[in-house]
């Protein structure tokens, strides 16, 4: 990816804040990056000590923890070892070989002793049983379920697989009453020739050591509540029942034995449902698929963090509350005249130039701001020039526009004129002169531009007169406005240009029955103007081109003249529609601001 195309937005970000952002930007960015950077780097020491000394701790704990147990348990195995060197287990032994019963009872009593030196050296065993062919010993003080036979019990089919003594998992005691959860050591009898070389007695000796005994003898060291542990074989599965919950069930997960290396003890860190755990373990020598687990959460072993952490975020707000005022008091003294400046100039924005900057320093931004005085007299000059020439361009277009009305009509006026009075029809000539001379007298208007509503429909009026002699009986003209209109500003020559293409365009074709309607009303602050007739209609389209685009045709010329003008009078605050009536006859349509007095038209004059 290209670096351009990533710090570009960044730098239009940065480069849209104003200078006193940027400065405060900038303090607040350092002083919290040095203080990040320092909390961060304290905290990766402190969690790194904590961790490795919490690592070292909980296998140290799990280590002895596994010792202890295993010793207590070997300690058992070498007092099974005891029983087996006994007088009294040795007749037995030589009993089972010869198949003699009658001593059974003899045996039984001789073996109570041994049973309770061996209960009495270890008081976690429960039970001992002695299952032999010629009957089953046992101490006297346990009462036996004779239902349950060892030679017929999954700990004697066990042993048959392994062929080798084992220790069994917690489970509930088949062989004595009292349903007591125990964990069994079964091993078989070894006889006196037997150490030497192995051979099968088919007598087994099962030890029964009481589970809540173990249980509190490996968690005797154990004691920290944050953290779990377990006692449990190479399937996950308890050695002796546990109070589990629903978040340990990862433990019995393949993923999660997969890093118990074959290692006697270890540790590593674990994730289950999105959090880490530490896990330490320690095997047991007297059964390598045993092990004691320890597990801890990751945010458990780093709570001492918390208070670092929470020290070093106040510290981080604290130092950023300090530096946004420090920057705030410090860019305000230094950006003071700046924003003296910035004030004036919005006001310039709001076409207000008669501001000033004022300053009793010489510094460079007071000699800005007095360049800004210097630059605001050339613009208001400027600006006035810029009025002056407009309004002088804007007046002579107008004249000019004016003046290029088509001037055939006085052309063909003069010569009716005297061909009425060659045949001798002078009340025309008379009529025609007198409404000549008034039109000239109306046109003129003193050199306004400007005239009232009245004075142009009285031009349009005399116009009428003129034309009425010239095409008799071709049309009428009918005048519907309202009285109070007729002193409103209109510009010169705007409506009998309309009155003259209805004539001229509209009843070229005709000799007779043409209608001109000429109305003005008031619509909100408009003064809007229709002129209509019942001619030949014209092409809107066309028309319209035209206008938008001039061209050197005559055709829709004065409309184009009429509606430049209406421009340059009134800029955007003007509308002409060319349309086609329901009679099929042409229909134009002014919309202009209504003005009452020149006053109240040079407030609203357009300045472009």
């Amino acid at each position: 990816m290209n670096k351009s195309r990533v710090w570009s937005p960044i730098q239009k970000i940065f480069h849209s804040f104003s200078l006193k952002q940027r400065i405060w930007l900038t303090f607040v960015v350092l002083i919290t990056l040095g203080l990040m950077a320092t909390g961060s780097i304290a905290y990766l020491i402190a969690s790194k000590e904590i961790q490795r000394n919490a690592l070292q701790s909980s296998q140290d704990t799990v280590n002895q923890s596994a010792q202890i147990v295993n010793e207590r348990l070997k300690n058992i195995g070498i007092a099974i070892r005891a029983l087996m060197f006994s007088d009294a287990f040795k007749q037995l032994m030589k009993d089972v070989q010869t198949n003699d019963r009658s001593s059974y009872y003899k045996s039984l009593t001789s073996l109570q002793y041994v049973f309770s030196q061996v209960k009495f050296n270890d008081s976690m065993i429960d039970s001992i049983l002695i299952a032999t062919p010629i009957g089953d010993f046992y101490p006297t003080s346990s009462v036996r379920n004779t239902a349950n036979s060892f030679y017929k019990s999954e700990m004697y089919e066990h042993f048959k697989q392994l062929n080798r003594g084992f220790w069994s998992q917690g489970h509930v005691d088949p062989f004595f009453t009292g349903k007591q959860r125990v964990i069994s050591l079964v091993t078989e009898g070894v006889g006196e020739d037997s150490f030497m070389v192995y051979e099968p007695t088919n007598v087994y000796v099962v030890v029964n050591v009481k589970e809540d005994d173990l249980r509190d003898l490996f968690m005797e060291n154990l004691t920290k509540t944050n953290k779990q542990y377990y006692f449990i074989d190479a399937k996950g599965e308890d050695v002796n029942y546990a109070d589990r919950t629903s978040n340990d069930h990862f433990i019995q997960k393949p993923a999660f034995f997969e890093q118990l290396s074959d290692q006697m003890k270890g540790s590593f860190f674990y994730s289950n449902d999105k959090k880490d755990y530490l896990v330490n373990y320690s095997r047991l020598d007297v059964k390598d698929d045993w092990m004691i687990v320890s597990v801890q959460a990751k945010d458990d072993l780093l709570a001492k963090l918390n208070g670092i952490k929470r020290a070093t975020t106040y510290v981080i707000i604290g130092f950023i509350i300090l530096s946004l005022f420090i920057t705030n008091n410090l860019t305000y003294l230094l950006l003071k005249p700046l924003y003296r400046l910035q004030k004036l100039m919005k006001r310039v924005e709001e076409n207000d130039l008669s501001v000033r900057f004022e300053s009793v320093y010489k510094d460079e931004v007071s000699q800005v701001g007095f360049r800004f005085n210097r630059m605001l007299d050339e613009i208001k000059q400027l600006i006035e020039d810029v009025k002056n020439r407009e309004r002088d361009k804007r007046k002579a277009e107008i004249k000019a526009l004016s003046a290029q009305m088509d001037p055939h009509f006085f052309y063909n006026t003069l010569n009716t004129i005297y061909c009425k009075s060659v045949l001798g029809e002078n009340d025309d000539v008379n009529e025609m002169i007198l409404a000549l001379s008034q039109m000239f007298q109306l046109s003129l208007s003193g050199g306004r531009d400007l005239i009232t509503l009245g004075d142009e429909l009285e031009h349009v009026r005399q116009y009428l007169a003129i034309q009425q002699r010239s095409y008799e009986n071709l049309f009428v003209c009918q005048f519907e406005v309202e009285p109070e209109l007729l002193t409103c500003l209109v510009p010169k020559i705007m409506i009998q240009p309309l009155v003259e293409n209805c004539i001229l365009h509209g009843f070229k074709d005709m000799t007779s029955g043409g209608d001109i309607q000429i109305s003005a009303c008031t619509e909100g602050d408009w003064l809007h103007i229709t002129v209509e007739d019942n001619g030949q209609g014209l092409v809107p389209e066309k028309l319209l081109q035209g206008i938008v685009h001039p061209t050197t045709s005559k055709h829709g010329y004065a409309l184009r003249n009429i509606y430049t003008r209406l421009q340059l009078y009134f800029g955007d605050q003007q509308r002409m529609e060319i349309t086609n009536n329901d009679l099929g006859g042409a229909r134009i349509e002014l919309w202009i601001p209504s003005y009452e007095g020149e006053e109240d038209f040079h407030e609203h004059e357009p300045t472009g």
